[in-house]
C-alpha cells in the first residue's frame, strides 16, 4: 500500500476500510492495487450545474522484497492525466538497521493528512486545494526515515517539491530547483498521534520562477475509540505574490458496525490576496467485503472573494482494491 504517510493514511483510513492486502505472486514479488470510479454532480450559485460519470484511477503496484532490500514499481492511470499510463512510484529502500530506511526514486510527498490513493481515503472529495494547492504530490530523490515506538522523522532531498510539469512528478533538475522535505513525529501518548513537516522549494513558483515557496503543516490525531477518530489539520504556504495562504480541516470518523461506516468533515481555505472558502462535508460509507465499497458524499462550499458564493457538491464512488 503506497499512501502519503503510513501512519496518516492509517489513522485516516481506520472509520472505513482495511489496507490493500499484497497478493503474493513468491517470497520475492507481491502485487497490490486498485480501481475506482464515480458519479460527481457540482452546482455552483451562481453557475451552471455539470455532472461526470467516470473512471477516478486505477493503480497497479509491484513490491519485491530482498532483505534488507525492497523495491516498488507502480502503474498508475487516470483519465485526462498528461499520459494514459504513468509510472508512479519507483524507488528502493534499504534498512540500515536500527530503526533507520533510506530510500531512493520517485516517492510521494511525506506533507498532508488525507491520503493520495483512493482506498485510503474516507470520503470522496479533498479537504482542500482548491486555490491554494500547498499538499505535493510525486517528486524524485533520496530520503532517510527513523522511527521507533514514541518518535519518528524522517528528511528528504528532492528534484523539486512543486515545480514538475505535473502533480505526479518533478523537474528533475537540483541545479535549478532543489526540493527538501522533513517531518517529526510524535505518538507516545496512547491513542495520539501528533505529526508537523515542511517543504521548502528554492525556486518553486510556476509563475514567478524564481520565488521559493515554504510550506508548514502539522496535524493531530486522537483514536476516541476503538472505533471513532478524530484529527486536526493546518497548513501555511508562502509561494510568493498569489501563492501565499493557509487551509485547515477538522475530521471525525465512525464505524458503526462491520459494514458502515461516516466520515464528517470541516475544511477551509483562504488566499491572502484571493478567493477562499468553508467546506462542510458528510460521506457515509458501504464495505461489501474486503475487496470491494461504496461510499458518498455531499458537500457545501461557502465561498468569500470567488466566481460563485456557495457551492454543492454530490458524490457516489466505488472502490475495488485487491
Amino acid at each position: 500500500m503506497n499512501t502519503r504517510h503510513t501512519l496518516a493514511a492509517a489513522l485516516t483510513l481506520a472509520a472505513s476500510l482495511t489496507a490493500v492486502a499484497d497478493i503474493k505472486v513468491n517470497d520475492s514479488l507481491s502485487v497490490s492495487g486498485y480501481a475506482a470510479g464515480s458519479y460527481r454532480f457540482t452546482d455552483p450559485d451562481p453557475g451552471p450545474s455539470t455532472d461526470k460519470m467516470d473512471l477516478d484511477a486505477v493503480k497497479t503496484m509491484f513490491t519485491t522484497n530482498f532483505k534488507p532490500v525492497t523495491g516498488v514499481v507502480s502503474l498508475f492511470y487516470q483519465p485526462n492525466a498528461p499520459h494514459d499510463v504513468t509510472v508512479l512510484d519507483a524507488y528502493a529502500t534499504v534498512d540500515v538497521g536500527g530503526g533507520s530506511t533510506i530510500t531512493a526514486g520517485k516517492f510521494l510527498s511525506y506533507l498532508g493528512y488525507e491520503a493520495f490513493d483512493i482506498p485510503n481515503m474516507a470520503q470522496i472529495s479533498y479537504a482542500n486545494g482548491d486555490f491554494l494547492g500547498p499538499i505535493p504530490g510525486y517528486h524524485s530523490g533520496v530520503k532517510w526515515d527513523y522511527s521507533d515506538k514514541e518518535t519518528g522523522f524522517g528528511l528528504a532531498l528532492l528534484d523539486s517539491v512543486y515545480s514538475g510539469p505535473n502533480y505526479l512528478k518533478g523537474d528533475g533538475e537540483l541545479k535549478h530547483n532543489a526540493g527538501f522535505e522533513g517531518y517529526f513525529v510524535y505518538k507516545a501518548i496512547p491513542d495520539v498521534t501528533v505529526w508537523a513537516g515542511f517543504a521548502y522549494d528554492t525556486k518553486g513558483n510556476v509563475i514567478h520562477k524564481k520565488d521559493e515557496i515554504v510550506t508548514f503543516n502539522i496535524w493531530a490525531s486522537y483514536n476516541l475509540t476503538k472505533d471513532s477518530t478524530l484529527a486536526l489539520e493546518f497548513v501555511t504556504k508562502d509561494g510568493g505574490l498569489g501563492d501565499k495562504g493557509t487551509n485547515w480541516l477538522v475530521f471525525y470518523s465512525q464505524n458503526y458496525n462491520k459494514n458502515w461506516s461516516a466520515a464528517f468533515r470541516v475544511s477551509g481555505e483562504k488566499l491572502k490576496a484571493g478567493p477562499g472558502f468553508t467546506k462542510f462535508t458528510v460521506s457515509p460509507s458501504y464495505k461489501v467485503n474486503d475487496n470491494f465499497l461504496v461510499r458518498a458524499e455531499v458537500s457545501y462550499y461557502d465561498y468569500t472573494k470567488a466566481g460563485a458564493d456557495t457551492g454543492m457538491f454530490f458524490g457516489v464512488q466505488t472502490v475495488f482494491k485487491f
